[in-house]
């Protein structure tokens, strides 16, 4: 067991019997009364923000978290087969850690996963920002790059995601993972 005065931003512990991630730690002395933290956490789980106080002296279950990376592999059903670089320990990593950055990775990318104890996956993180062949969209107008228009377009995934009139099929263009957002065009 840890006080609340040895955490800080993005440590993991046990609250209410979830899993969660400290997102802003604030140490504050009002006035008169007596000294407190406030902090804002986020479940792993849900998502959910959950905001609460603590006196300094309080305890609290701070987690061990390793984090390793690993490369994707392949989909399996509602899994991704993910190996160790090192190891070549190959684990099956939930979907649902990913969130929405999912359906922007491919196979060869490597994910930052952390892990309770060593066992269990608790988060998985992919890279900023990956490289995709567009493999169909409209025909794009030679010079149109003056207006912030946007068309649709299928990448190597098949996702559909909002490029600039200018790009092609066969591009090779930068997406953000976390929001599915082009970025900018790759030679």
């Amino acid at each position: 067991m840890a006080t609340v005065s040895d955490l800080n931003k993005g440590s993991y512990v046990r609250y209410n019997g979830e899993v969660v991630q400290v997102e802003e730690m604030q140490h504050r002395t009002p006035g008169n009364l007596r000294a407190f933290y406030q902090l804002k956490m986020r479940s792993l789980r849900t998502g959910k923000i959950v905001e609460n106080r603590f006196r300094p002296g309080d305890s609290i279950e701070q987690l061990r978290v390793e984090t390793k990376e690993y490369q994707y592999l392949y989909q399996d059903g509602d899994s991704l087969v993910c190996m160790d670089n090192t190891t070549f320990e190959q684990i099956y990593l939930d979907k649902v850690l990913l969130g929405e950055s999912v359906n922007y990775i491919k196979e060869g990318v490597t994910l930052l996963i952390a892990f309770e104890n060593g066992m269990d996956p608790i988060t998985a993180e992919a890279p900023a920002h990956v490289n995709f062949i567009v493999t169909y969209t409209e025909p794009g107008m030679q010079g149109d790059t003056a207006t912030r228009t946007l068309k649709a377009a299928t990448i190597e995934t098949g996702a559909e995601i909002r490029v600039p009139l200018f790009v092609n099929t066969g591009d090779n263009i930068k997406i953000k993972t976390s929001t599915g957002e082009y970025v900018e065009r790759v030679k």
